[in-house]
């Protein structure tokens, strides 16, 4: 259990993993250098020393299996959810924690120290929802819709959320963009609203959840990490995690 300011708090690391991927079918299960990509997930967040647990939230038999194979703790929750967020709910309403820290199933280059970030300071008793968010410097990556683009102001709060490249640079090319990186950080009543809200104008026009908060004025914390953190959303993401992962095994051999 972590400690912070001389007080207990629980934190449970949680990561959703679904087969029925619309761009890519069975992606938890895609092979990265002999083992599944689930494995290497839960291999990142493993590493985070003040998780009190960990799980991978699946409704899907054929996750479940491989996880067990690989004796990683699973959590299978219902099949009706609509997003990532609803999974992480239904572990939440059995397992009490102070912080629930949603690793993303496609997200297999995360780092632990990156993880950890995502992690507030101290106990937050109102609603809490934070994130990670890195620099975008290719620009193909720019113009991907599959990256979640953010804009934050001075405190680091989140001022919207889209697949399109934002700010538009009309009057300097003088700033940066950000990417959402796949952990996200909630406390219980973050999970609750989410999931009794009903869903925003934009949430449904940008296909985004995130939004939800924003559209009903709640507050995303961002944290600025370096990371070279890629989400395989397509099978050239996958492709580009395995060269990665195989040019950091060829430095550590």
């Amino acid at each position: 259990m972590l400690t912070l300011k001389d007080k207990p708090i629980k934190v449970v690391g949680v990561i959703p993993a679904r087969y029925k991927s619309t761009r890519f079918p069975g992606k938890p299960l895609a092979d990265i250098c002999g083992k599944p990509m689930i494995w290497w997930v839960y291999h990142q967040a493993s590493q985070v020393k003040c998780f009190d647990s960990i799980y991978v939230a699946t409704d899907d038999n054929r996750i479940q299996d491989v996880c067990r194979n690989y004796s990683i703790p699973v959590f299978m929750t219902r099949s009706d959810h609509p997003n990532h967020m609803a999974r992480v709910w239904e572990v939440s309403e059995s397992v009490s924690a102070d912080y629930y820290i949603c690793v993303n199933g496609d997200e297999p280059l995360i780092s632990p120290d990156s993880i950890q970030t995502a992690i507030p300071k101290e106990k937050c008793e109102d609603l809490y929802f934070g994130g990670l968010m890195r620099e975008l410097t290719d620009p193909a990556e720019v113009l991907d819709p599959a990256n979640i683009k953010v804009v934050v102001n001075r405190f680091n709060e989140c001022m919207y959320i889209s697949r399109m490249p934002m700010p538009y640079p009309k009057g300097t090319l003088g700033f940066r963009y950000l990417k959402w990186v796949g952990v996200e950080c909630f406390n219980k009543q973050a999970l609750d609203f989410f999931v009794h809200t009903p869903m925003g104008v934009y949430e449904k026009i940008e296909d985004i959840d995130h939004l939800r908060f924003i559209e009903n004025k709640k507050t995303l914390h961002l944290t600025e990490v370096a990371s070279e953190s890629l989400s395989v959303d397509t099978k050239s993401d996958l492709e580009r995690v395995i060269q990665i992962i195989e040019r950091r095994q060829g430095i550590h051999a």
